[in-house]
Order: C-alpha cells, then sequence, then structure tokens
C-alpha cells in the first residue's frame, strides 16, 4: 500500500510539474530589448542616429581614457615655447636611465645612432639624409619632449608609440647624450 501512495504521489508531482511548462509561451523574458535586438548593417544609414548618420560622435568636451592633455600646439611657435618653458616632471628617482636607454635603442637608435651623432644604421644605408647630430643642435627636455610628441621634419610623432612617462624617459636620455658627445 505505501508503494502505491508514493508512485501516486510522484506519478501527481510530475504531472503538476510538466502542466506548468507551454512551449507555445516561453517564460518572462527580462531585458527583452537584448534578447531581441536589431541588426544594424555597419557603415549603414540608421534612423537611431541623429540625421541618418552613420554613429554617433563624443559628446563635447569627453576626453579618451588614458590621454593626457599636452598644451603646446603643433607649430614653430609651440615648439619655441615648448623649448623655452616645458620641464620634466620626473624626479632624481624616476630618470631611470637605463629604461630610457632601452626606449631610444628602440625607437631612435636606427635613425640618430647609438651616441646620438645621427649616423644610425638607416643613414648609412642612405634611406634618410641630414639626420643631424645631438651635439649640432640647442635643445632642451622641452623641445626633445615636443619633438616625440609631434615630430619634426621628416621624424614623425612617437606619441603613439611611447607614452608620456616614456617620452620623458628617452628625453632625459637624449640629453645625457648629448652631454657625452
Amino acid at each position: 500500500m505505501k508503494g502505491i501512495y508514493k508512485i501516486t504521489l510522484l506519478v501527481g508531482i510530475t504531472i503538476l510539474v510538466s502542466s506548468c511548462h507551454n512551449i507555445s509561451a516561453p517564460n518572462y523574458q527580462y531585458f527583452p530589448n537584448m534578447y531581441e535586438s536589431l541588426a544594424y548593417e555597419p557603415y549603414a544609414e540608421a534612423s537611431v542616429f541623429k540625421g541618418g548618420k552613420e554613429a554617433q560622435l563624443p559628446a563635447n568636451g569627453t576626453i579618451n581614457r588614458g590621454f593626457e592633455p599636452y598644451e603646446y600646439e603643433n607649430s614653430t611657435a609651440g615648439y619655441e615655447l615648448a623649448k623655452a618653458n616645458l620641464k620634466s616632471p620626473l624626479d632624481s628617482l624616476d630618470r631611470k636611465s637605463e629604461k630610457g636607454k632601452e626606449l631610444y635603442e628602440i625607437y631612435c637608435m636606427s635613425c640618430h645612432g647609438a651616441t646620438g651623432n645621427g649616423k644610425g644604421k638607416l643613414v648609412e644605408r642612405e634611406k634618410f639624409l641630414g639626420v643631424p647630430s645631438y651635439k649640432d643642435r640647442e635643445i632642451t627636455e622641452g623641445s626633445i619632449f615636443h619633438v616625440e610628441t609631434y615630430g619634426l621634419n621628416a621624424m614623425g610623432s612617437h606619441a603613439n608609440q611611447l607614452n608620456t612617462h616614456e617620452r620623458w624617459l628617452v628625453a632625459d636620455y637624449v640629453l645625457k647624450l648629448k652631454s657625452q658627445l
């Protein structure tokens, strides 16, 4: 008798549980916009953007994450101002000449040479001509940083390859090379 009650109870619970599930009507969806989102073709006009633009622009005054503003403009006047006024924020503990040397060897030595004499491998192979020696130029840490940031003449900007701290390390190392020439 006990077995019949147990079997009847088990069948009853199974019928009760299975009757709650309806395949034709799925359960309630939380955040239905995530499950049934509208698909947009890339680079196509969309009515969700103002004026039918392809994408939205960032809000005015926003700054990219990790971006550090640089107040000197990319011009001769900006170069002269940076040369005269811009000072390194590195203190004596942050001036790691080994790291500056390592970065110089990666990004600068191929053109400027190991000693800063303007006789790097690319100059020796005549890929670039007229790379000046640091000895012949009036440079300051501000002018070096400015040129690393924006580039000058045939030299392109290194702001994408080196962050602000690394550019200051390279500028410090370049001044050490200049003092040795």
